[in-house]
C-alpha cells in the first residue's frame, strides 16, 4: 500500500508555501505574451504534482490562469471554490464517479479556491496543470480576515482551511 511518505520522498515533493506538497513536472519552452501576466509572458502551460495529507489544506488562493487538477491515488478530496458574485462550490475529486466524484476539474482563472482530503489518515495525490503556465507573480494567497470581509456567509469555512 502507498504511503504519502512514500509519493513525498519518490517523486521529490516539497512543501508548498499554500499548504502540502509539490514538485513540478512540466513548464512547456513555448511561450505566449498577454498583457494580464505581469512581464507579459508566460509559458504555454506548466504540470505538477500535488499531495495532501488529512489535517493539511490547499490555502484560499487564486490565480490568473485556469488550473486543472487530475486525481491520481489515495482519498477524494473537496476542492472549495468562491465565485466573484459570491457563490460557494464543493467539488469532489476523486475516483468515485458514481458516489458525484470526478477524476478531473477545471477551475477558472480568477476563481478563489482551496482543498481538503476527505477522509481522515489519508492523503491526496493530484497533478495541476496552469495554462497559460504558472508563474508566482500570478498567485494570490488570502489570508482569513481579507477573505472573510468579502464573503462573511463563508467565514467558518474559510477560518479552517486557511487557519
Amino acid at each position: 500500500m502507498y504511503t504519502a511518505d512514500f509519493f513525498i520522498k519518490n517523486l521529490n515533493l516539497q512543501p508548498h508555501v499554500e499548504g502540502g506538497y509539490y514538485s513540478e513536472v512540466y513548464r512547456s519552452p513555448l511561450t505566449i505574451s498577454d498583457d494580464r501576466y505581469v512581464n507579459g509572458t508566460r509559458n504555454l502551460s506548466t504540470t505538477i504534482y500535488f499531495l495532501l495529507e488529512s489535517g493539511q489544506h490547499s490555502k484560499f488562493h487564486s490565480l490568473k490562469s485556469d488550473e486543472i487538477w487530475f486525481y491520481h491515488c489515495g482519498s477524494a478530496m473537496t476542492i472549495h471554490t468562491i465565485d466573484s458574485d459570491g457563490s460557494l462550490k464543493d467539488i469532489k475529486l476523486g475516483p468515485g464517479i458514481n458516489n458525484g466524484q470526478t477524476p478531473q476539474f477545471v477551475i477558472q482563472a480568477n476563481t478563489i479556491f482551496g482543498a481538503e482530503v476527505d477522509t481522515k489518515d489519508s492523503f491526496s495525490l493530484v497533478s495541476c496543470m496552469v495554462s497559460p503556465g504558472f508563474d508566482f507573480n500570478d498567485f494570490t494567497l488570502y489570508n482569513s480576515d481579507e477573505l472573510s470581509k468579502l464573503y462573511p456567509q463563508h467565514t467558518s469555512l474559510i477560518k479552517r482551511i486557511n487557519g
